[in-house]
């Protein structure tokens, strides 16, 4: 390694790294610089990172396949926030001995189940075209009457950590809230306050359907047409897990059908490029995968991200990750 380590810090995107914690300990022994905008590709990617030693990154932001980090010959440790990462190439840095470090999830729960339940109000009384229609001067003009969520039923497509605080949510407006998952059972469906039921009748009798279920090989495209065409005419999908989670073309043609709303804090392709026909359409709301970025979760990912680089450059690695 240099004498003083190049360290880069990733996909700081909403720019806030630096008030996150006190780089000043490890800016006294190696160079940092703070990207804040994505690569352009790839290629991009590689040739700007070849030089350096470390590189701390926020998951779900950059991908790191093979074909990006085996270009990359200084890379001696590979620091990520939060233990997993469905777009990083894990297993295969451990594989040829690169150092991966981790960070606890901070409050990411609560803060992407409150983005979940923000989209849920968003869509339903059309809030981001009344900002805009205010700021445009028209007032209450080309807005669209909503439904209450009082009393209507809320799906979730898993009953886990993030189910069960949405579950609490929708309780607490007084919605009928109902679950299925792979797994579900009676049991613990009682013990969050909801009626477990089979996949048909959550997707044909729910006015919201939320996904909160972990992207594995067995839930990947776990909502697929068939799904989807049960769902009731107007109904929402609310997305803030992964969007693999329900095929794509189905997703696409569902919306742009006009047949389903949608509020989507995941996309199968990040950013999402501004000329995406989802951009257009008028029946959902987007968000740019804001779930877990909140304040007091970035606090913990970049304070234990800089211990984790400090640590490594002590020669005593920390919160080392042994296998993906």
């Amino acid at each position: 390694m240099n004498a003083k380590p190049r360290i880069a810090v990733l996909d700081d995107w909403q720019k806030v790294a630096r008030q996150s914690a006190d780089w000043s300990p490890l800016e006294a022994r190696a160079d940092v610089h703070f990207y804040e905008t994505p690569f352009a590709d790839e290629d991009a990617a590689a040739r700007e990172l070849a030089p350096y030693d470390i590189l701390l990154v926020t998951r779900e932001r950059t991908p790191f396949p093979a074909s990006l980090w085996t270009r990359l010959p200084n890379l001696r440790m590979f620091g990520l926030t939060g233990a997993r990462a469905g777009l990083i190439d894990l297993a295969g840095m451990i594989a040829k001995g690169i150092t991966v470090c981790t960070t606890g999830g901070g409050p990411s729960g609560s803060s992407t189940a409150e983005i979940g339940l923000g989209l849920m109000l968003a869509l339903a009384r059309d809030i981001p075209a009344g900002d805009a229609a205010v700021r445009a001067g028209r007032f209450q003009l080309g807005t669209r009457a909503g439904p209450i969520l009082d009393g209507k039923t809320l799906g979730l497509v898993g009953l886990g950590r993030l189910g069960s605080r949405t579950a609490h949510y929708g309780n607490a407006l007084g919605m009928k809230v109902i679950a299925w998952s792979p797994n579900l059972t009676d049991e613990r469906a009682r013990e969050a306050n909801v009626t477990r039921v089979v996949k048909d009748e959550l997707m044909s009798t729910s006015d919201i359907v939320s996904l909160h279920l972990v992207l594995s090989e067995r839930t990947r495209g776990i909502l697929g047409a068939a799904d989807l065409a049960r769902m009731k005419p107007g109904a929402m999908l609310i997305n803030t897990a992964r969007a693999p989670l329900v095929e794509e073309q189905a997703l696409m043609d569902a919306i742009l059908s006009g047949r389903i709303m949608a509020g989507l804090d995941v996309f199968y392709k990040e950013p999402v490029p501004k000329d995406h026909p989802l951009t257009r359409a008028r029946n959902v709301v987007l968000t740019p995968h804001l779930g877990y970025g909140a304040i007091e979760t970035f606090r913990e990912y970049y304070q234990q991200c800089m211990e984790n680089a400090l640590a490594f450059l002590d020669g005593k690695p920390i919160r080392v990750l042994d296998k993906a």
